[in-house]
C-alpha cells in the first residue's frame, strides 16, 4: 500500500460521522447493509448519508453493489487489513512478537 492510499483513508475516517458509519459496516460483515438501513440505524437524512458514503467509497474503505432498487454498502477488508499492515510493517524494527497481540488488544 502507498502512503497517498493510506493518507486518502485516514483522511475519510477522520470524521466522527463517517467513521460510525464505516464501524457499523464492519460489524455488519462481508455481506453489506442497504443505505436505506444505514440511514435508518444511524438516524441521518438520505443527503448526508450520501456524501458520507461517496467519500468513504472514493478513499477506497467501502464497495458498492446494485440490487434492484437499492444499493447495498460493504466493507472492504482487504482495505482494512492494507492499512494495519501499512502501520505496523516497521513495528518494533521488525520484532514481530512485540506486535503480535495488538490487533486483539483491548482499548
Amino acid at each position: 500500500m502507498d502512503q497517498s492510499f493510506a493518507i486518502d483513508a485516514f483522511g475519510a475516517l477522520a470524521h466522527d460521522t463517517r467513521l460510525t458509519i464505516f464501524r457499523l459496516l464492519v460489524q455488519r460483515g462481508p455481506g453489506g447493509t442497504p443505505a436505506m438501513e444505514i440511514g435508518r440505524i444511524l438516524d441521518l437524512k438520505p443527503s448526508t448519508l450520501s456524501g458520507h458514503l461517496a467519500t468513504l467509497k472514493r478513499a477506497g474503505l467501502v464497495s458498492t453493489e446494485r440490487q434492484h432498487r437499492e444499493v447495498r454498502y460493504a466493507p472492504r477488508f482487504d482495505a482494512v487489513n492494507g492499512l494495519v499492515r501499512f502501520l505496523l510493517e516497521d513495528c518494533c524494527g521488525g520484532d514481530e512478537s512485540a506486535c503480535a497481540g495488538l490487533a486483539h488488544s483491548e482499548a
